[in-house]
């Protein structure tokens, strides 16, 4: 069977650069199950949807929505309904909606599905909120990452070229996202028991690369 690492933990703390880097230097393919819920954030918005309560409308939409991840000259796109979305799905906006679109059960259980599919078929590393707790409990590897709120704050305005007096606006979002994917019904965020825990507030990206690789090496030769 593929090997599976997830890496699991709060916006922020640096699960995707992380997990690109850790993908390359196992040899796995990086899993980026959260542009897969942002490319549908994306999909909402566009529509001029921003109120869920209606599960037949969203039930339509999600069995009318193709979501993809390619490799492009060696960095992987998310196409969403065949339109290449990687860009477009890291705006402001899809940010402040991401979290309560990816609350709804009916998306958790469209992805999910689509993300075992994948995991069936590659050796993969795959970032996320509920991973280790819920999409693949079997998982070889569980890492749940972490960091102080104020350094998350601090690395997602680097991220997005914002200027300083946005700080606010960033560490008030990360909280409401936080409380959002902590407190949701459907496989929340959490950190399962069997997980090891990488708090990055006093870590360089290299370091903290470099740990999870050495984890990974012990655990899965």
């Amino acid at each position: 069977m593929p090997k599976v690492v997830v890496i699991d933990g709060p916006a922020g703390s640096g699960k995707s650069t992380t997990a690109i880097a850790l993908a390359k230097k196992l040899g796995y393919v990086y899993l980026d199950t959260g542009a897969m819920y942002r490319a549908l954030t994306l999909k909402f918005l566009n529509l001029g949807i921003k109120e869920y309560n209606d599960e037949k409308r969203i039930r339509n939409i999600l069995d009318n929505t193709s979501i993809e991840i390619k490799p492009v000259d060696d960095v992987l796109h998310i196409f969403l309904d065949g339109i290449d979305v990687t860009y477009q799905i890291r705006s402001n906006e899809v940010d402040n909606y991401v979290s309560e679109i990816s609350a709804i059960d009916s998306v958790r259980d469209f992805m999910q599905e689509k993300q075992r599919h994948i995991a069936h078929e590659y050796n993969i590393v795959a970032e996320g909120r509920d991973l280790g707790s819920y999409v693949f409990p079997d998982a070889d590897v569980k890492i749940f990452l972490t960091a102080d709120l104020d350094v998350r704050a601090k690395r997602r305005l680097l991220q997005k070229n914002a200027f300083p007096e946005e700080f606010n606006e960033f560490r008030n979002n990360l909280t409401k996202r936080d409380r959002i994917d902590s407190s949701r019904k459907h496989s929340p965020l959490k950190k399962v028991e069997d997980a090891i825990v990488v708090d990055t507030t006093n870590l360089t990206f290299d370091q903290q690369v470099e740990k999870i690789y050495s984890i990974c090496k012990k655990k899965i030769g």
